[in-house]
């Protein structure tokens, strides 16, 4: 089984087992990861519902890629600058494709609760806007102070004709 998976910018290919070299993620090595964006999935012509499917892997290391030489020059202006990049990565071993999207029904129990509790909630609210409208009101006070002058512009000097001199 395969999978297209989207990190760091990028897409990949994966499949079970592969070792892949991606932009640096957090973590250290032996530390599992998954990845929740997955593009498409299949199984040789077939493809697969993406909505439940991840991509867990582990860490394998954090490293850094081969400096690649950055050098600028304009001809003829003695223009030379010389620099070097080393792209931070991380390389991941696949250790799964598969259905482990189960903490999302989760959240949405727990929206539900958040949602009968926010109910009761509205009576400690009232007194809250008019904190807010007391706060509001004291800053339009503060606003009405003049703002600085600018200082004028300095007129030219009249010009002369010293056509005998």
């Amino acid at each position: 089984m395969f999978a297209v998976v989207r990190t760091g910018g990028k897409q990949y290919r994966v499949a079970e087992g592969d070792v892949i070299t991606i932009e640096k993620i957090a973590g250290e090595a032996g530390d599992s990861v998954s990845f929740d964006d997955v593009l498409m999935a299949g199984e040789g012509a077939t493809l697969k519902d993406t909505k439940s499917l991840t991509v867990s892997g582990e860490i394998v290391e954090q490293g850094r890629g081969e400096k690649i030489v950055v050098f600028k020059k304009k001809r003829r202006q003695n223009y030379r600058r010389k620099n070097g990049h080393r792209q931070m990565l991380t390389q991941i071993k696949i250790t799964g494709i598969g259905a482990a999207k189960k903490a999302a029904p989760k959240k949405a129990a727990a929206k539900a609760d958040e949602g009968e509790t926010a109910k009761a909630a509205p009576a400690k609210k009232a007194p809250a806007k008019k904190a807010a409208t007391t706060k509001a009101a004291a800053k339009p006070a503060a606003a009405k102070k003049a703002p600085a002058k600018k200082a004028p512009a300095k007129k030219a000097a009249p010009k002369t004709d010293d056509k005998d001199a």
